[in-house]
């Protein structure tokens, strides 16, 4: 394990996701170490603390990727990591409506779907 990209990877994994999500991120842990620190490493560590783009304009790629792959699962937290990095619920919904074309009506349905999801509960825990 390269320590220096797992932690850049820890360190953009705590400005993308709560601590919630990161607790339940981590049970890939117990099933494939090895897969975990690609993940954190790899995925976050080398991808996301380029210095190019922002985290939002990564999430905005992160989540077109998403829908047009079909992983939902995986677009339910980055919406919310996309609200956490600063996109608004506009510019998410309008990246998912952008999507339609390209992807076709039932993956943006079902991607806006979860987004209200997402946006209800970002608003209810924002409301406590």
């Amino acid at each position: 394990m390269d320590n220096a990209r797992f932690e850049a990877g820890k360190k953009a994994m705590e400005e993308l996701f709560s601590q919630e999500v990161r607790k339940g991120m981590e049970g890939m842990k117990d099933i494939s170490p090895d897969l975990w620190d690609m993940i954190v490493s790899f995925g976050f560590g080398d991808l996301y603390s380029r210095d190019s783009l922002s985290l939002s304009q990564r999430e905005i790629v992160t989540l077109t990727t998403l829908i047009t792959q079909g992983a939902f699962d995986q677009l339910r937290v980055h919406l919310q990591a996309a609200l956490n990095v600063g996109l608004s619920k506009e510019e998410i919904i309008e990246v998912i409506i952008h999507c339609a074309g390209y992807v076709g009506f039932p993956k943006a349905v079902q991607a806006m779907g979860i987004a209200g999801e997402v946006f209800k509960e970002d608003s209810q825990n924002h409301s406590k």
